[in-house]
């Protein structure tokens, strides 16, 4: 796993990892109830990672991703 992720464009882990992330939190809230607590985790890890990086990881544009973190934030409010 090391060398895999070693040989691995950082951009391409990154871009995983948000993806995960947003996978993660979408599960949760497609759940009856949902569970927002857990989705509301994962929507804030992705929002600290995007926002953090502000838009310096290449080929994977931070106003897509932040449009999703938003769009997450406003699913975990409504319940769904």
């Amino acid at each position: 796993m090391r060398q895999e992720l070693l040989q691995a464009p950082v951009e391409l882990v990154i871009s995983n990892t948000a993806m995960s992330l947003w996978e993660l939190a979408a599960l949760h809230l497609s759940e009856r109830p949902p569970h927002l607590p857990e989705a509301q985790l994962a929507i804030d890890a992705l929002s600290a990672l995007v926002e953090g990086l502000g838009g310096r990881v290449k080929g994977s544009p931070g106003r897509v991703k932040g449009e999703q973190a938003d769009a997450a934030r406003v699913a975990a409010r409504t319940g769904g």
